[in-house]
């Protein structure tokens, strides 16, 4: 029995890529990301989890990982039926890895509020027959998904670093963070637009325009 682990990191970033990570363990060599101490991605410092990651890697059969750009997602995102078209992308993504892994059964970390009908978007993009389990919060479930989590969020934690090694402290790139809002701040103010790297669908970085161009209307 072929399993594999689907997860996303990034979803709610303002900066940079949504990283979605798969791997393939045979069923009886799960214990090996118990010995090797996997767990939610979230617990982990950065440094924690690119060494597992690294790890993970090495004792998998296969591991697959594919960085959604903010030009791609800002074009799914300012379509109609916003949040629908982000998790259809997400769901044709997984699709894509589950088909390169091609194991017997796949548990997935689901986007969708519906669990179920995440599973049928992804099924809905595949060829051969496989058993999807989407839940959510499936990180915390199953270390399979814990794993590929792992991979993800090490994915884009090098690409945030890479972003800050070029442009100077961005922050971790969530709206949530003072430094990424002080960042695009400073970018509106120098360029009067955002970097390719920014999501500029997202409404934080929405409002932050706009309050932009309402300071520059009242000073003429």
């Amino acid at each position: 029995m072929l399993v594999a682990g689907v997860d996303d990191a990034g979803r709610g970033a303002v900066i940079g890529p949504l990283v979605i990570a798969g791997v393939l363990f045979r069923e009886e060599d799960l214990y090996k990301l118990a010995e090797l101490g996997v767990r939610d991605s979230k617990l982990l410092s950065p440094s924690r989890r690119f060494r597992l990651a690294e790890e993970i890697k090495r004792i998998a059969l296969k591991h697959r990982v594919v960085k959604l750009l903010p030009p791609e997602i800002d074009k799914v995102v300012m379509s109609n039926r916003k949040l629908h078209k982000l998790n259809r992308l997400e769901a044709r993504t997984m699709a894509q890895i589950i088909a390169e892994l091609k194991p017997d059964i796949a548990y997935v970390d689901a986007s969708d509020v519906l669990a179920e009908r995440f599973k049928q978007h992804i099924l809905e993009c595949l060829s051969f027959n496989v058993e999807i389990i989407s839940e959510h919060k499936a990180d915390k479930s199953y270390p399979i998904v814990s794993a590929a989590s792992i991979i993800a969020k090490a994915e884009r934690d090098n690409s945030v670093k890479k972003l800050q090694e070029k442009y100077g402290d961005i922050g971790c790139g969530y709206p949530t963070d003072p430094k990424t809002i002080a960042f695009l701040r400073e970018c509106l103010k120098r360029f009067d637009k955002y970097p390719d790297f920014v999501r500029k669908s997202w409404k934080p970085a929405k409002k932050l325009k706009d309050e932009a161009r309402m300071r520059q209307a009242k000073l003429g």
